[in-house]
């Protein structure tokens, strides 16, 4: 999801296939372990992490895109200074997302970038009506109005805002708004967001390295291994995503995108022991009728399109 984030929206297909639902239940389980690998790295601090998840996604993006012969359109955007600027501020939105997801799943927040990411899609309908004027209907509503309700309990219960829920909502959202104006495919942007943050990933590794500071190559076989390893679970269920997602209707993904935070959800309570009252379980509950409510609304939406 992001991480895992909620991925951007698929075209719809006339059907479902099983290569299309394979591809993306691998892609969203392996988001939904995500966290355990995160945990694992919680004593490195958030933005070398995200450094590393950059510098060692650009080696796999430039090779999907060579095996799968899309070099072209991304040597076209690079040419491009409009294309350029569109994904600077993609690429910024999606650092700024992971960097929240990475702070949270160390510092034990994992329970809120669940919300977060159950959250979003409520956020990104509410987006589409405020900035592109699309019409919501009256269940779509009264999904974001229980959504509002449930962040309200939060914001009770913990005497603030439930800031790492709504910052990966809110990156998020204006990343995927963005990224569906980017004219260029999902690997070939991916390949080239990644590009664009590569030099200052570089120069703050190096900074990092300089000042005794970095966690690279100091003698710590796993810590090595797993920096490089953030390349491929950054990387790979992104790309696992995008060749499902064209091969499966909206709804189908409307409801498997759940996947993912109900895993961090689980994780977050079973295994990191995360504390979960009473008052976080009633606004959870909220979200999951929300959701409910939502995905019903969808699907009866696409019936009655055919």
């Amino acid at each position: 999801m992001s991480d895992t984030p909620a991925p951007p929206r698929p075209a719809a297909t006339s059907g479902d296939s099983l290569s299309g639902f394979l591809y993306a239940l691998a892609a969203y389980l392996l988001w939904g372990f995500l966290p355990l690998y995160m945990k694992a790295l919680a004593h490195i601090p958030p933005p070398e992490v995200i450094a590393h998840r950059v510098v060692w996604s650009v080696p796999i993006a430039l090779v999907v895109l060579w095996w799968t012969g899309r070099t072209a359109d991304l040597r076209a955007a690079l040419l491009s200074p409009r294309m350029l600027g569109m994904g600077a501020m993609t690429a910024a939105l999606i650092s700024v997302n992971w960097g929240i997801y990475v702070w949270a799943i160390g510092s034990g927040h994992a329970l809120d970038a669940a919300l977060g990411y159950y959250i979003n899609p409520l956020f990104s309908i509410f987006l589409g009506a405020v900035l592109l004027g699309e019409r919501m209907g009256r269940l779509q509503m009264a999904a974001i109005a229980l959504a509002v309700v449930a962040v309200g309990i939060l914001t009770w219960e913990a005497g603030r805002l439930p800031v790492v829920a709504l910052g990966l909502t809110l990156t998020w959202g204006a990343y995927a708004y963005l990224k569906k104006r980017l004219p260029i495919g999902p690997n070939q942007g991916f390949a080239l967001e990644v590009l664009i943050l590569l030099v200052p990933a570089l120069a703050y590794m190096l900074w990092l390295s300089s000042n005794g500071t970095s966690h690279f190559l100091k003698g710590i076989a796993l810590d090595n291994w797993l920096l490089i390893g953030c390349g491929i679970v950054t990387a790979v269920p992104l790309m696992v995503y995008a060749n499902g997602a064209k091969r499966l209707t909206l709804s189908t993904i409307a409801i498997m995108q759940y996947i993912a935070p109900t895993m961090i959800f689980l994780t977050a309570i079973f295994i990191f022991d995360e504390p979960f009252s009473s008052v976080k379980l009633a606004a959870f509950g909220l979200i999951w009728v929300a959701l409910a409510i939502y995905m019903g609304s969808m699907i009866a939406a696409q019936r009655k399109s055919l």
